[in-house]
């Protein structure tokens, strides 16, 4: 089983759609698992077609405050660093659930041991099979920390990756937590990007957080033509990162996304054979 993350420091570069067109190709071979860690919004399978069923909830522990135990000490919202806990001076403290990241430092910062442990749903699991199969997560709106979900959605796929011989995750954008949870122990990191000076900038960030994360790192070009790429390839040879592919600008790939259809270009069949 070999295990491909289509990554991307900047948001819009066509992440997605070089994710869904690579699993589909790669399937023509073998059986493909694609996981749309991207928890706050994912989309992978409006591309695709695929009805989605959930799996299970995702929970997350959340403390629960006993107000008869509370000495008004304020240690909770001291140590809370999402600021999940606010506390007036002699008024017992309000927890702000969707902040919460069941680190458990209140619990252990409370000398009165007045907090105890709770438990929310924050997300859920998804699987469709379409084209290909599709694990998703997401998250509920309104919670704070979306790598909790990625972290569950990595879990759920560790069980059942024997029955794959790809494994494509379509990270979120950026280079944040829910992204380094989704890069975690990948075999190759896809960086898709485009000729734009944002898309340098952040080209750079992502291709450096691989680097720590001791990730073999390639280059997905997208829109070649719209710019000069010469920052680009500067940049990609900075961090020996190799550019498998350059994707030109195309109406029929604009019209394919907006219709729901995966795109077939020459250049997804180069990222399949370099990535096999």
């Amino acid at each position: 089983m070999k295990s491909i993350a289509v990554t991307g420091g900047k948001g819009g570069t066509g992440k997605s759609t070089v994710a869904t067109a690579l699993a589909v190709e790669l399937s023509k071979e073998g059986e493909v698992l694609l996981v749309d860690a991207d928890v706050d919004c994912p989309n992978d399978h409006l591309i695709l077609g695929i009805r989605r069923k959930k799996v299970r909830d995702v929970n997350n522990m959340v403390p629960e405050i006993d107000e008869d135990k509370c000495t008004k000490c304020g240690s909770c919202a001291e140590v809370c660093k999402e600021n999940a806990i606010v506390q007036v001076k002699d008024k017992n403290p309000i927890l702000v659930p969707e902040q919460c990241t069941g680190c458990k430092a209140c619990m252990i910062a409370c000398p009165a041991e007045a907090i105890s442990e709770s438990e929310q749903m924050i997300g859920e699991l998804l699987k469709g099979s379409g084209k290909i199969d599709l694990a998703t997560g997401e998250m509920k709106p309104g919670v704070e920390e979306s790598s909790l979900i990625v972290n569950a959605l990595k879990e759920y796929v560790e069980g059942i990756k024997d029955n794959y011989e790809y494994i494509i995750i379509d990270t979120a954008a950026g280079t944040h937590c829910p992204v380094i949870a989704a890069l975690m122990d990948v075999d190759i990191g896809l960086a898709v990007t485009e000729p734009t000076p944002l898309g340098e900038h952040d080209l750079d960030l992502i291709l450096e957080l691989m680097k720590k994360l001791e990730v073999d790192s390639k280059v997905v070009l997208n829109r070649s033509d719209i710019a000069n790429s010469d920052g680009i390839k500067n940049i990609s040879e900075k961090h020996n990162s190799e550019t498998v592919a350059e994707i030109p600008y195309s109406k029929d790939i604009e019209r394919n996304y907006s219709e729901g259809v995966p795109i077939k270009h020459d250049e997804i069949e180069k990222i399949a054979r370099d990535v096999r």
